[in-house]
């Protein structure tokens, strides 16, 4: 049974969120102190780290293996903060939208103008480009299985069609594709069984889809969002889902906390 565990203080607009180890990462859009971390047991606030050299950011995510935090920014580049609080960061040459970091323990960088998904090393060598097909306009976030193909959401309010597409490996076809009107899906989640967790944004709405893309459930709706949820972090470990929660006309966001 999906229910609310917790909701994380309320701030300025998230950007982001995501898990590493016994924390939860919280990206807040402010000049200073962007980094939020809070445990994951009692959520109480840990520390707060700054991202120098900003522009704005648009994802977060991170790696167990490495250790580190990607954060994404708008100014073309992706910054890499570890655990210990050093801070870099590298080119990506187009503007980043969505990240994710896929089974080689790589960075996935979806560039929403240029239809592509650009892979990285953990240190910003790139490894690949895939342009997506032409029918995919305005990707906002990808994420690979462990067959290698990717998860998709795609489309804005101006475009005719807004959908969740699963695409082949080198990304040139579209496998199958799940038609999403006009709720703009915006960020996905994935779990083991390749479940698919897909945030709506107009819609107010988190859903659950099979691997093959067919509807489970509703995960969350308006009851438990207060505006325009953005973005999507799964623990795995502990079947925890975070939603990035954003009320745009008083600026403010927050993180609710669902059990899965």
């Amino acid at each position: 049974m999906v229910q609310v565990v917790h909701t994380l203080p309320e701030g300025e607009p998230v950007a982001g969120v995501t898990s590493l180890a016994d924390e939860v990462y919280v990206l807040r859009e402010k000049e200073r102190d962007q980094v939020e971390v809070y445990d994951v047991i009692n959520y109480r606030l840990q520390r707060r780290t700054t991202v120098p050299k900003i522009c704005e950011f648009t994802d977060m995510t991170s790696c167990e293996h490495y250790r580190c935090v990607y954060i994404a920014d708008d100014g073309e580049c992706i910054h890499r903060l570890d655990v210990q609080g050093a801070v870099t960061q590298w080119a990506v040459s187009d503007e980043p939208a969505g990240i994710s970091v896929n089974a080689a323990h790589n960075v996935l960088v979806t560039c929403t103008d240029v239809r592509k998904i650009k892979e990285f090393s953990s240190h910003g060598d790139v490894l690949r480009e895939l342009t997506l097909p032409g029918d995919v306009i305005r990707p906002w976030h990808a994420i690979q299985t462990r067959n290698g193909e990717f998860i998709v959401c795609h489309g804005d309010v101006v475009d005719a069609v807004n959908r969740v597409c699963k695409i082949s490996a080198d990304g040139r076809h579209i496998i199958k594709s799940l038609d999403c009107k006009t709720d703009l899906p915006g960020h996905l989640a994935v779990d083991n069984y390749e479940f698919v967790f897909v945030v709506f944004r107009m819609d107010c709405r988190v859903r659950l889809f099979s691997p093959t893309l067919d509807h489970i459930r509703q995960v969350a709706s308006g009851y438990e969002l207060m505006g325009e949820p953005c973005r999507l972090c799964l623990d795995i470990h502990r079947r925890r889902l975070y939603v990035a929660d954003n009320e745009w006309e008083d600026s403010d966001g927050r993180v609710v906390v669902f059990s899965v």
